[in-house]
């Protein structure tokens, strides 16, 4: 699961402050909305991680 991407299609804004080595730092900004978006869409990609293990 690709949490800085389910951000982004949540509707967050994700900052890329630094780069050092291979390490990223990142900064995300959201309305509480987008939040409760994200959340759920957590929730679904856990899931479909449960199913398609079993």
């Amino acid at each position: 699961m690709d949490i800085l991407d389910l951000a982004r299609r949540s509707g967050m804004t994700v900052v890329l402050d630094a780069r050092i080595g291979r390490q990223e730092y990142h900064t995300v900004h959201s309305s509480v909305a987008a939040l409760e978006r994200f959340a759920q869409l957590v929730a679904l990609a856990e899931h479909e991680e449960a199913v398609e293990q079993d």
